[in-house]
């Protein structure tokens, strides 16, 4: 028996929703004919997609499996009508970018509007979110570039090199850390901190800083998901933070200042990554053109340039 997308689909929001009752109202169908549409797919594939759970259901393993096809199979999909209809229509395309929050702000207003500036016929959809956060999309076929930190060694994804990103201690111009003659890790545990929240790679990784020297964590007093919002948070405390050198650029009233010291300064690769084998639209071919051309440039003066292997 052949697997119709229709009857994936709306096992996905079956299987999304866990309950067949919220998803026949949200499908604008009956519960029998969505009972059909699951039979039908367990005949095929030979076992059980669902297990009773409260009030509820939930996926057995194997369907687990035909969940995560299910939706490779309808991007798939998906991707070929959009090729099509860009053949068709012959024009520039859709483009759907993911960003992380140090690329949209230092780097997508500037591509943007270098994409849109020769007339092109280009339309845009920009996601922002924790790099790590949008890779799951980009390898689901929800987007088609994600501008951020690179996916190095992994097998279903290309990343281009853009530009080095340091992330770096900061604190207000006149705070008391800069009074002392040497800083150290110590001292700096003595301020209490505003940092990302700790699912944030950057936050992992000072943490980490610390705790492998056989310290203490920093004393965080506000933790934030917004990571811009960190130096206006901290401009007019005694809080450290930890935020990335073109952030403090940005800063045009000089409120902050790096505090140096080596074994808190992270360096990473920032850069442009897309699906190994994923379709992209004239508009998203065109936009990672630019990027790996121009994207030290659009990045901003003082990031610090990358050699591609």
């Amino acid at each position: 028996m052949d697997l119709h997308l229709r009857d994936l689909r709306f096992f996905e929001i079956v299987a999304d929703l866990g309950h067949l009752g919220r998803a026949a109202e949200q499908l604008g169908r009956t519960q029998p004919a969505l009972s059909k549409c699951i039979q039908r797919l367990e005949l095929t594939v030979g076992g059980a997609l669902f297990e009773r759970a409260g009030r509820g259901i939930r996926l057995t393993p194997l369907g687990d499996v035909l969940l995560a096809r299910a939706r490779m199979l309808r991007n798939a999909s998906q991707e070929a009508l959009r090729e099509v209809r860009d053949f068709n229509e012959g024009h520039a395309g859709h483009v759907r970018i993911g960003s992380g929050p140090v690329a949209a702000d230092h780097l997508l207003p500037e591509l943007c509007s270098k994409a849109l500036a020769d007339g092109r016929r280009i339309t845009i959809s920009i996601v922002i979110g924790p790099s790590w956060e949008l890779r799951d999309r980009l390898r689901e076929g929800q987007l088609d570039l994600l501008i951020g930190l690179t996916a190095d060694g992994d097998p279903e994804l290309v990343s281009h090199p853009i530009a080095e990103d340091v992330v770096v201690v900061a604190a207000r111009q006149d705070h008391p850390v800069f009074e002392r003659q040497r800083i150290t890790m110590a001292a700096l545990l003595r301020h209490p901190w505003a940092l990302p929240s700790a699912n944030i790679p950057s936050r992992q990784w000072l943490d980490q800083a610390f705790t492998s020297r056989g310290m203490p964590a920093p004393t965080v007093q506000v933790e934030a998901g917004s990571i811009p919002l960190l130096p206006r948070m901290v401009a007019k405390t005694d809080l450290l933070t930890f935020v990335s050198r073109h952030t403090l650029r940005l800063e045009r009233s000089r409120t902050l200042r790096e505090v140096r010291l080596p074994a808190t300064t992270l360096r990473r690769h920032l850069g442009v990554t897309c699906r190994r084998d994923g379709y992209l639209s004239p508009a998203a071919r065109h936009m990672l053109e630019l990027l790996r051309a121009d994207g030290q440039a659009l990045f901003g003066e003082d990031a610090s340039p990358l050699d591609e292997d």
